[in-house]
């Protein structure tokens, strides 16, 4: 059974989203709840799947990986064998931070972050080398406009 979220779950993961480590007394406080209710209500949501994980966001450019890259991929290769093939490059090269099958004129879309034009250079011929592909198209960022891992909630049952 799909659990359903009422307004004070929705407060919670908002809150969540913002910042995983809100003291209890804070969070709970701030959705007008004592504490056990609130802690009940955090473990409902992690049973449901509604929270999944906790992580810990690190500033690129505080560990020189300031260069995003997004690759267009596109391929003649549709089978699950080339698929798989593709899949398990793509998992093993760490570079590669978001992959997507995507609708339309490109078959993948990939976003890979670098150092440098040099770093993304090996990255690329490392997929290269590892699957064929029709054609590889890169697109590197210019400036970060926005970046949020924060879902919005107002979608959710």
């Amino acid at each position: 059974m799909k659990k359903k979220l009422d307004a004070i779950d929705r407060q919670i993961l908002t809150i969540l989203q913002r910042d995983a480590e809100t003291p209890l007394a804070d969070l709970a406080q701030a959705v007008n709840l004592s504490s056990t209710p609130c802690w009940r209500r955090i473990q409902r949501l992690r049973e449901h799947g509604f929270i999944t994980r906790h992580v810990a966001l690190v500033d690129p450019r505080k560990i020189n990986l300031g260069v995003t890259v997004f690759v267009a991929v596109r391929t003649n290769q549709h089978s699950q064998a080339w698929f798989e093939g593709f899949r398990d490059t793509v998992r093993d090269i760490p570079e590669i931070v978001e992959f997507y099958r995507m609708s339309g004129d490109v078959d993948y879309l990939l976003r890979v972050v670098v150092p440098d034009i040099a770093a993304y250079d090996a990255v690329y011929k490392r997929l290269i080398r590892s699957v064929e592909l029709s054609d590889v198209s890169s697109s590197f960022a210019m400036e970060e406009l926005k970046f949020t891992t924060a879902l919005p909630l107002d979608y959710a049952d």
